[in-house]
């Protein structure tokens, strides 16, 4: 595979976080998708829901991170109908590694960051562009990522509660869209505990951090 085929592949720029809580996970990320030095989309939905009770975010090349989380969102569905139970978040770890080890020849320009609560409680988990999988208390992707492990490294504790790492989060890729010319168009903000998935509106975003 060239290194152009590669590079078309990908949409340059973005910062999504994820923290372990005591009580639960939140994923944060950006709303920009740059090719280059060019803005290609200011209203991209990095954080997607893939069943009640987990989600991901998203950095890399779009296609490749859309057909990721259809494929994690089809087989959760499945092991609800047939087991009456929520898919295990480190099965959903293995799956996506798995996927990413079946397409070394084309492979997938993505980093996914998984987060969700199941019966061991908050789970957060990394799989990079290699299929690696490392369970994380705290991790950022994408290119704004060197500036919000700064905030996270800072700020970041063990025994945080979600109403203390949703504020963290956000400061983290608010820093990175001061500092990073690919991460900016506002943030979006996801929060996974033991009442499921659910996304911050706008004014719950704008009481904790000017966006």
């Amino acid at each position: 595979m060239s290194a152009n085929s590669v590079e078309d592949k990908i949409l340059h720029g973005t910062t999504t976080v994820g923290i372990k809580a005591s009580d639960g996970v939140v994923l944060c990320a950006d709303m920009r998708a740059s090719a280059g030095y060019f803005i290609a989309n200011n209203n991209t939905m990095k954080i997607q829901q893939l069943a009640r009770h987990a989600g991901l975010t998203l950095a890399g090349g779009v296609a490749d991170a859309q057909n990721i989380t259809d494929v994690l969102r089809y087989h959760a569905s499945i092991h609800r109908v047939q087991k009456n139970e929520d898919i295990p978040i480190k099965s959903l770890a293995r799956l996506c590694s798995l996927m990413f080890h079946q397409n070394r020849g084309y492979p997938f320009i993505a980093d996914i960051l998984l987060g969700g609560y199941d019966k061991q409680g908050p789970q957060l988990v990394n799989v990079d562009v290699f299929g690696s999988v490392e369970e994380k208390k705290y991790v950022t992707t994408g290119s704004g990522s060197p500036v919000a492990y700064g905030t996270l490294e800072d700020e970041y504790r063990d025994n945080l509660k979600v109403e203390e790492a949703k504020v963290i989060a956000l400061r983290a890729v608010k820093a990175a869209i001061v500092r990073n010319i690919g991460t900016g168009d506002g943030i979006n903000v996801a929060i996974i505990d033991k009442e499921g998935f659910r996304l911050l509106s706008k004014e719950q975003k704008k009481a904790i951090i000017a966006l």
